[in-house]
Order: structure tokens, then sequence, then C-alpha cells
């Protein structure tokens, strides 16, 4: 309940509690602000039992907690009945973006199979080169124009 109360702020709060409520009244607050605390815990528990008896026997390991939509969109990702996990695991995303950049620069995917499998197994990561170049180009210079500067 109190997860994000650090030891600081704990101690303040009780130091603030003492000067509001002073000593002698403390106590009495106490107690009276855990039986308010109990009956509450007491009230949502029996509204919990009354609903899962209206809802019948097969929801009876129904949890209140599935109602919420990340609790819920947890579990079912990690229902094996969909096959995400397969999925998941049979995806290499190395391997996909080297089919891109093969398929970017026009080269075999194939040869480039071998190439990242080979690179995969050294501890270097190797660079893409994105630049556009022609494989055949050479580093020839355009002609000068006298008039275009």
């Amino acid at each position: 309940m109190f997860n994000d109360i650090g030891p600081l702020e704990l101690v303040t709060l009780v130091v603030l509690a003492v000067l509001i409520f002073g000593p002698d009244k403390l106590p009495k607050m106490i107690q009276d602000v855990t039986r308010t605390i109990r009956k509450i815990r007491e009230f949502s528990e029996s509204a919990k039992q009354d609903i899962r008896q209206e809802l019948g026997p097969e929801f009876k390991d129904f949890e209140f907690e599935d109602l919420n939509p990340k609790t819920f969109i947890r579990k079912q990702l990690d229902n094996d009945d969909l096959g995400l996990k397969e999925i998941r695991n049979g995806f290499d995303l190395k391997k996909e973006m080297a089919e891109v950049t093969d398929a970017v620069h026009g080269r075999d995917s194939e040869s480039s199979a071998s190439s990242s499998s080979s690179s995969a197994s050294g501890s270097s990561g190797g660079s893409v080169d994105m630049t556009k170049k022609p494989e055949n180009a050479r580093d020839e210079r355009p002609p000068y124009d006298a008039d275009a500067t």
C-alpha cells in the first residue's frame, strides 16, 4: 500500500501526526483508522463473495485483478494457445535486417546469410554502407563546368 514512502517521509508523517493530534489522542486515532480499514476490507471481501456466488460455479476461480486491462492483456499474451511464443522465438532480427540490406543493395541473400553467420560468430558487428553508389562505379570525377560555379 505504501511502497513508495521512504523512511524519512514516514518519520515526517509520524511527527506531523503527533503534532496535529497530540500524544494523548494519537493511540485512539490509530485504533479508529485501523478499525475503519478492517471494516472496508471485510465489506469488499463480502462483496466479492456475493459476486462470485451470483456468477455461478463456472466462475468460482474468477479473480477481480483480471479486470485490470494490463493484467488481462499480459495473461492473454502469455497464453500458449495463440502461438505467439513460437513466432517471437522464430523471429531473428539480425537475419531479417541482413535480408533487407541485401535487397536494398541488390545482392543475393544466400551469400549474405553465410557472411552474416560468419560475422555473427566474430566479435565485430560490421557496418552497413547506406550510400547510393552503384557497384560498378569508379571514383571518377564528374566533368568540370566553369559556368556552374
